[in-house]
């Protein structure tokens, strides 16, 4: 058995994929362990969503392999059956119940009944409220619970969207620029959270922010024309002659 695969929480091994021509991935192949953080970088159109979208079941690659926690056949199985394996991702504009307060949100998001009148009305006197507040507290949203989604800042609801996805409890979170947009104050914090889930959660994040990407502290992968182009540190792969002609410049 490949060491590789059984270690790792995500396996992918020459996975191709095209659109009208134009190849997305080209022969990627990529190795997560399991509770890593791991960022991935690189130009517009280096194949960064397409490889989401293939780890999500939104998109089939057409030949390769995507093994997921050391066994599970990814390209067999449709976009609800891999997020219930414990695979969770957040787009870069959050997705929140504007409306519900930061605690429902949370609620409408944990394990359980899938229907959101019954996690409201019929499930929450049976919900673990240590679930929630352990929750909260990682997101540090906790003096926010009453409050409603829609009044938060934009970070804010970038941090309360990873708790919903936490919630779930997730083995992969695929976390795609998570802080566009956000202040100096919140980028910190941001990545403050995405290290302290690092461990319990393996973490694959997507982003342009290089200054955000060496406080992670983490592996860097770069790709490029859909396959990896280096891979290292931070400082290894920045110091990489062809990372700086195709993406970091000069």
């Amino acid at each position: 058995m490949n060491p590789d695969l059984t270690d790792s929480i995500l396996y992918l091994d020459a996975v191709s994929v095209s659109f009208d021509g134009f190849r997305a991935l080209n022969d990627l192949s990529l190795v997560v362990g399991r509770g890593e953080l791991r960022a991935i970088i690189g130009p517009n159109g280096a194949g960064k969503t397409t490889m989401m979208d293939v780890v999500t079941g939104k998109t089939r690659p057409d030949n390769g392999t995507v093994v997921f926690d050391g066994s599970t056949d990814l390209t067999a199985m449709d976009e609800a059956a891999i997020a219930a394996l414990g695979i969770g991702r957040k787009f870069q504009k959050p997705t929140v119940f504007d409306g519900q307060t930061v605690e429902d949100n949370l609620l409408l998001a944990l394990e359980g009944p899938r229907s959101a009148v019954s996690s409201l009305f019929g499930w929450r006197s049976r919900v673990a409220v240590e679930q929630v507040l352990d929750v909260l507290a990682i997101v540090r949203l906790g003096d926010l619970r009453a409050k409603l989604a829609g009044s938060l800042s934009h970070g804010q609801k970038q941090w309360l969207e990873i708790g919903m996805l936490l919630a779930q409890n997730p083995k992969l979170l695929l976390v795609d620029e998570p802080v566009a947009g956000m202040t100096d104050a919140e980028t910190e914090e941001t990545a403050r959270l995405l290290t302290s889930i690092a461990g319990d959660h393996a973490v694959v994040v997507v982003e342009h922010d290089m200054s955000f990407v060496r406080t992670l502290n983490c592996k860097v992968t770069c790709l490029h024309e859909g396959s990896v182009l280096a891979e290292g540190s931070i400082d290894l792969v920045s110091a990489n002659d062809r990372v700086i002609d195709v993406y970091l410049g000069r």
